[in-house]
């Protein structure tokens, strides 16, 4: 215990210095992680054996997986099909099938090959997410399209996790590249590890049956028993059995899948894909999230720390050549299929530079693949290598990526949402103005389409719950995907006055019965708005110096009734004064120049008086 509690210490302590200073030189916290594990393992030689916080840390990549799985519905994943089934479906085959035709010109089985290339076609989500995140990244088109790529391979694990028994080279024997074999016997002496697993001792087809029980169990307990167990530990309002449940969920889904010899993190994703339209969701995100960045960062470090040195050094030819190739033939696929796609240049240089490294789900997969008697122990190990080899390598491209892209005129600015929702209201702007009238709406059951182009508002909203697109509300097309041929309400409430004048202007030329609020800045935006076709426009100020002025009131002793009416008539005298002078109003000549507009202002300022005065009187 004492040994593990040093370990710890000496990983806490590695990612605390090493990681702001990668931060403070710009090259992230992921290779702040990894170059620690190095320094702390193969190069200072303070820790050797990094299994067993190794098992603990890659808790972070089965909570990151489970968060990336309550962000995404059923629903979500239909509408991004293309995709994940185009652009990652596509990867995968592809890749696979490089690295298998690879295999088997090395002299390989065809079977070993294949498997090979299942593996190494997998990237790192773990890293690849981290740094899109940290450097803002995640929106932009390629952040986007490596994203779908990511999770298409998470989903495809599963299918892989089934292959992969029925794959074995022979049953008492595995083959080497260079003519060599190994007796499976060996291979079950040297993995006793897996005894605790319920489907060593099965068939091929049997591993491939309890797989989709497994799964199928997952997807009836989240749909089924999650929420009546929620709603009772609600009930006792302690936050802390809140967070308890939450990490509940994930290590017992971790217990089953490493039950059945299956990924942990591949079974905390799909648990999360159910609970995703739960309404304990936003719950479930705040109680892992801390958990989920500590324990990702000592995963990296545990990378970093149990990259093999010594086989390295025995034939650093083979194992960098053989990385490098990987790297190489990777970005290849991926910038055909970039191309292919049409993403645009940055876009094309992100997708092609993030993705090119072999995933943690390689570490999974390999020993499974070792379990199952496709690799032999020495494959295994120069495959571990060369997947943590390309993972150290991958900040390094994020990096060559910058340098790259610094060149380029283009900035690769975030990327519109794929609208999939579309209502009898749509609200363009969602700032305060804008979060008043949709918060008034769904409390009164109406839910409205909100579309804005503040990427951290957006999110903002997300995380409290309310569903909002990011891109241009003025932007043609997306108002067309938001459903504005069929809305009912336009409320237009960005901040720019005349991008508001010109999608009002847009709007009511293009769709003449749609009923357009326009928040106005002054009474000049209002008459532009006017102008421009809104059906009501309201003064971002006017309402409330309103309710002041009725305080003011009764401040001074008028009765609430009396300040009320008072409020009410200048409302009223306001509208009708709107009315009047936006028709002498001319946008060519100052108002202060206008004398038509200055003397008929002041006659209706005259009458508001009077009209006040003989109120009092009638009610004296």
């Amino acid at each position: 215990m004492s040994e593990f509690l040093l370990q710890a210490a000496l990983y806490l302590g590695a990612g605390l210095v090493a990681v702001p200073l990668a931060i403070r030189f710009k090259l992230g916290s992921v290779l702040g992680y990894l170059l620690a594990g190095l320094c702390i393992g193969p190069a200072l030689g303070l820790v050797s054996d990094t299994e067993d916080i190794q098992h603990f840390a890659e808790f972070g990549v089965v909570m990151m997986l489970f968060l990336i799985g309550l962000e995404l519905d059923p629903k979500s994943l239909w509408d991004m099909r293309v995709r994940l089934l185009g652009l990652g479906g596509l990867q995968i085959i592809l890749t696979t099938a490089l690295i298998a035709g690879a295999g088997l010109f090395l002299g390989y089985d065809w079977r070993v090959s294949l498997a090979m290339g299942l593996v190494l076609a997998l990237s790192s989500t773990a890293i690849v997410l981290q740094t899109l995140n940290e450097k803002g990244l995640m929106a932009t088109g390629g952040g986007r399209s490596a994203f779908s790529v990511l999770l298409a391979q998470d989903i495809a694990v599963i299918p892989m996790l089934a292959l992969l028994p029925l794959l074995p080279v022979m049953p008492d024997i595995i083959g080497q590249a260079d003519g060599s074999i190994v007796r499976t016997s060996q291979l079950e002496a040297e993995a006793d590890h897996h005894s605790l697993s319920l489907v060593a001792n099965l068939p091929g087809w049997g591993v491939t049956l309890v797989t989709m029980a497994a799964v199928g169990s997952i997807v009836f307990v989240g749909r089924f028993l999650t929420h009546p167990l929620y709603h009772m530990i609600a009930r006792t309002r302690l936050r802390e059995l809140n967070t308890a449940f939450a990490l509940f969920i994930v290590v017992s889904i971790s217990v089953l899948m490493n039950l059945v010899g299956l990924s942990p993190a591949l079974g905390a994703f799909l648990a999360g894909v159910v609970l995703a339209s739960s309404e304990f969701r936003h719950e479930f995100e705040s109680a892992i999230e801390p958990f989920k960045g500590l324990l990702l960062g000592l995963f990296f470090i545990t990378v970093g720390a149990g990259i093999d040195v010594a086989l390295l050094i025995s034939a650093p030819l083979m194992i960098l050549g053989a990385t490098s190739a990987l790297i190489i033939g990777k970005g290849l696929v991926l910038f055909i299929l970039g191309w292919v796609f049409k993403l645009r240049e940055r876009a094309h240089w992100l997708f092609t530079l993030s993705l090119a490294q072999a995933g943690e789900f390689g570490f999974v997969l390999i020993s499974f693949a070792g379990q199952t008697q496709v690799f032999s122990p020495g494959l295994s190990q120069r495959l571990l290598l060369i997947v943590a080899l390309s993972m150290l390598i991958t900040p390094l491209l994020f990096i060559l990526y910058e340098r790259l892209t610094h060149r380029l005129g283009d900035v690769d600015h975030p990327e519109p949402d794929e609208i999939n929702a579309q209502g009898r209201i749509i609200i363009a702007g969602i700032g305060r103005f804008g979060q008043i009238i949709n918060r008034m709406l769904q409390a009164a059951g109406m839910q409205a389409t909100v579309l804005d182009n503040d990427l951290d508002t957006i999110r903002l909203m997300r995380r409290f719950g309310y569903k909002a697109y990011f891109g241009d509300p003025s932007n043609h097309a997306l108002l067309a995907a938001a459903g504005i041929a069929e809305a009912k309400v336009l409320i237009v409430a960005i901040d720019d006055t005349a991008r508001a004048v010109d999608l009002v202007e847009y709007a009511r030329r293009h769709h003449p019965d749609l009923h357009i609020i326009a928040r106005a800045r002054d009474r000049v935006h209002t008459y532009q708005l006017v102008r421009a076709g809104a059906s009501n426009t309201v003064r971002e100020t006017f309402d409330a110096s309103l309710r002041a002025g009725r305080y003011v009131l009764q401040a001074l002793d008028f009765s609430e009734f009396d300040a009320y009416e008072h409020e009410k008539a200048f409302f009223k005298h306001d509208r009708h004064i709107l009315r009047e002078l936006s028709d002498l109003w001319d946008p060519d000549v100052p108002i202060s120049e206008n004398r038509a507009y200055i003397e008929r202002a002041k006659e209706l300022e005259r009458d508001l008086e009077t009209q006040i005065v003989a109120a009092a009187e009638k009610e004296g």
